[in-house]
């Protein structure tokens, strides 16, 4: 390799480590503040009135950088068995095979796929995997802050909301004809690691 040859390569090479450097828009990885966070439902009860509930106990992580939203992705996995409608009876109901099968399925997960949007919000693309079925799902995602928090650490906080079918996960016991889809509020707040 002539020396100028080799000169040209150092040259490119230094560009681009600087140009590394100089760029500050690497996504940041935050572990889900479960104390902070909220996966509630809605579904119709016989068409008559409305059922609503929440998942008490899930994990999950997330990489997020305003400068660069398209890179967005979480993981959350969420126990089954922690279904929660507040009435002991029909939460036991819930977690038997009829509705959700605790035993077979103790867990449901949602991986992202892909993010469309902005820092203030978009489409986040996925695979919910509940009831041992994977389907692809969207959530509407709206940013909601981002910021050092008291303890010092730094947060961020989202919120979505999606429906879904949930015959498409094979829990199909007949609760009336309103009673198939159910929509989901999703609240996460992370702190950066």
């Amino acid at each position: 390799m002539s020396l100028s040859a080799s000169r040209r390569l150092n040259l490119l090479g230094a560009a681009l480590i600087a140009s590394l450097i100089g760029n500050n828009s690497w996504a940041a990885d935050y572990t889900v503040d479960l104390s902070h966070a909220f996966i509630q439902f809605r579904i119709s009860h016989l068409g008559y009135s409305v059922l609503a509930g929440r998942f008490n106990d899930f994990s999950g992580e997330f990489s997020w950088d305003k400068e660069t939203p398209e890179g967005a992705t979480i993981t959350v996995n969420i126990k089954t068995a922690s279904i929660d409608t507040n009435w002991a009876e029909r939460d036991k109901h819930l977690r038997e095979p009829d509705f959700l099968d605790v035993e077979r399925f103790p867990k449901a997960t949602f991986r992202t796929t892909e993010y469309a949007g902005d820092a203030s919000g978009g489409k986040l693309d996925g695979e919910l995997t509940l009831h041992g079925v994977t389907k692809p799902i969207t959530l509407d995602v709206k940013a909601i802050g981002e910021g050092d928090d008291p303890w010092g650490g730094y947060r961020a906080g989202f919120r979505a909301t999606t429906t879904i079918d949930r015959t498409d996960f094979g829990i199909s016991r007949d609760l009336g004809p309103t009673a198939n889809t159910m929509d989901f509020d999703l609240f996460i707040e992370g702190i950066r690691k």
